[in-house]
Formats: structure tokens, C-alpha cells, sequence
């Protein structure tokens, strides 16, 4: 079973397409990674239609131009479709699983039996819908992109309060793209020792360097967004992976998670032999002392170890030794050292 847990956002990226999505979920699959991810809102769960200065078209950033009403009417995905590619996904041996961005949306996957509840950056204030999550005693993962530490405090207390301790925090720079530079990925390790939770990322850099070196400081969870192909466009095309692209960033996470391995001091005995022990550098004959010209520490390790070569010193030969034998307990003068 693989310990990290490497999840395919696939967000706006179906383009208000069911064949589209479901062909999504195909190279999810074909890509080697464990889960799928899906948003689960309308545009009244985090907006509203109207245009003053809180919810007008945007002046500036990656969805310039566009109104957040507009903006999450294009790229939600359409409450209908969630129950036949769940199916699917988990037909492939994929996790379907959702971002709930209202109260309504929590219970609507409740009713199509949701295993994961994944809380974005930007609800990480809103402890009723973090609550009403993990109130479902399911594993909650929440991103911290835009997070102080007192906020992961709450989130994580809200968890614990209702008796949920399945709780993993997402190390996350909410930009899109973001820069490898803002990663600032030495923040998991604090994390882990801070938080007392698992730890993972969710990563908007483009390629797979900061996943697999967040893998290496113990991240248990990695999450990027997927698309089919980045020229179809959409919101959040531009900064997600494609299959073939995704695929490497998976493989690479399985090499690193073989290479950690475990903690083990364990040594073969075939490599036991491949270290040091003394041998004779020249003839020795019976009664001669042994000396730093007639006796050597060479490999391999099959006579008396080096750490010997002091009590060895005043020994004398009990018997003739050729140039080249290990020298052992029963060719020196003495029965015991």
C-alpha cells in the first residue's frame, strides 16, 4: 500500500463537459494516482449577482475580467454529474472525493456517501462548514494557503471537538501558478511538530519538484490540478498538469517513497565480510610476535576484527602463517583476548 496519498484535482478542468470529465477520470487513473478531487458549490455558495465593489469584474490577477459569480457559474461542476463518476472512478480503483464550499453541498455528498472531506485554503475561517465536516467523522484535509497559524489552530480544534482526529493539513501557496521560490516547504517538518497532525501539500508550482521534495520531509498527501490538455482552456487550465506530466510527478513520488523505505540498522552477512579485519602481510612463524609489519587490517572481514590489533600485538604465533591468512583467535598464543 502506498503511504502517500497523491490526489488529481480536476476542478473547473471538465469545461462543463460529462465526457470530458469522465475521460479526466480515465487518465487519473492511467497516471498511477490514488484519488480523484472534485468542487462541490454553486455560485451562490460563494458569491453574489450583483456588481459592487465586493463581487464586480476583477481588475487584475490569472481570471481578469470576469465577475466571481460568472467565474464560478463556468466552473462549477454540475451536482448531477457527482454520483455516476464517483461510480466510475471508483470502478478504475480510484478515491472520489469532494471540496464542499457551502453547508447545502456537505449534505448532498453525505447523500452520495463522500469518504473524504477536503476544505479549501480560502474556507479555512469558516468553522461552521469545517465542523459540519468533520461532524461526518470522516478524514478531513484542509489547505493553509492562506492560513495563520491561529486559524489552523481552530480548524484543528473544531475537528477534535466533535471527536474527529483524522485530520491532515495541506502545505499550500495560493497562487496560481505559484513560484518554487514561495514554497517554502521546510514549513511541513514545523508543521508535523507544531500541529501534531499528518501533513501533506497542495501545490500550484508548475512541474513536480515541490511535491516530490515535500514527499521526502514526510508529506503524506499531494494534491495538483489535472487537465487533459492545457490548450482546451479554462479557469485553471494553465497552471494543471497533463496526464503524461502527471504520470512522471507519480512515479517520481513512488521512487522516493521506495527510497525512504524504513528505519532499519539491519546488515546482511554477505555485507558483514565486505568490511575490515586482520590478515598477515608476510610470512609469520611459530612463536613471533605479531607486529605492525607482519600483521594488517585489509578486507575482507573474516579474521579478528581491527578493534583487536592492540591485544593482538602482544601475542605471539602458535603456529607458522602464511603471508596472506586471516588471522584468528586459535593462531595466537593465547586462547582468549
Amino acid at each position: 500500500m502506498n503511504s502517500v496519498l497523491i490526489v488529481a484535482e480536476m476542478s473547473a478542468n471538465h469545461l462543463n463537459d460529462f465526457n470530458i470529465a469522465k475521460k479526466t477520470i480515465e487518465q487519473i487513473h492511467y497516471t498511477g494516482a490514488d484519488a480523484v478531487k472534485v468542487q462541490t458549490y454553486k455560485p451562490s455558495s460563494l458569491s453574489l449577482e450583483v456588481d459592487n465593489e465586493f463581487f464586480s469584474v476583477k481588475k487584475d490577477g490569472p481570471w481578469k475580467g470576469l465577475r466571481p459569480w460568472d467565474l464560478y457559474a463556468s466552473a462549477a461542476m454540475p451536482y448531477e454529474w457527482h454520483f455516476e463518476l464517483k461510480e466510475y472512478a471508483e470502478s478504475l480503483g480510484l478515491t472520489f472525493f469532494s471540496s464542499p464550499f457551502d453547508l447545502d453541498a456537505i449534505d448532498f455528498l453525505e447523500s452520495i456517501q463522500i469518504p473524504i472531506y477536503k476544505i479549501a485554503s480560502f474556507e479555512i475561517n469558516d468553522i461552521p462548514l469545517i465542523k459540519k465536516a468533520a461532524s461526518t467523522q470522516k478524514p478531513i484535509i484542509i489547505s493553509t494557503g492562506v492560513a495563520t497559524e491561529s486559524d489552523i489552530e481552530k480548524a484543528i480544534k473544531t475537528c477534535h471537538d466533535v471527536g474527529n482526529n483524522d485530520i491532515t493539513i495541506l502545505k499550500c501557496t495560493s497562487e496560481y501558478p505559484a513560484e518554487i521560490s514561495a514554497a517554502n516547504l521546510k514549513t511541513i517538518t514545523d508543521m508535523q511538530n507544531r500541529f501534531k497532525v499528518k501533513v501533506g501539500v497542495s501545490d500550484h508550482t508548475m512541474g513536480f519538484i515541490v511535491p516530490v521534495v515535500a514527499v521526502t520531509l514526510g508529506a503524506t498527501v499531494v494534491e495538483k490540478h489535472f487537465t487533459l490538455d492545457r490548450s482546451l482552456g479554462g479557469p485553471d487550465a494553465f497552471f494543471s498538469m497533463e496526464p503524461h506530466e502527471f504520470k512522471e510527478m507519480v512515479d517520481k513520488i513512488r521512487q522516493v517513497e521506495m527510497s525512504l523505505g524504513r528505519v532499519t540498522y539491519d546488515i546482511q552477512e554477505k555485507d558483514l565480510r565486505r568490511r575490515r579485519s586482520l590478515f598477515a602481510i608476510r610470512d609469520i612463524m611459530k612463536g613471533e610476535i605479531f607486529s605492525l609489519e607482519n600483521i594488517k587490517s585489509l578486507r575482507p572481514c573474516v579474521g579478528l576484527e581491527p578493534i583487536l590489533l592492540p591485544k593482538v600485538l602482544s601475542c605471539r604465533a602458535s603456529v607458522d602463517i602464511p603471508k596472506g591468512q586471516p588471522i584468528t583467535i586459535d593462531l595466537l598464543s593465547v586462547t582468549e583476548i
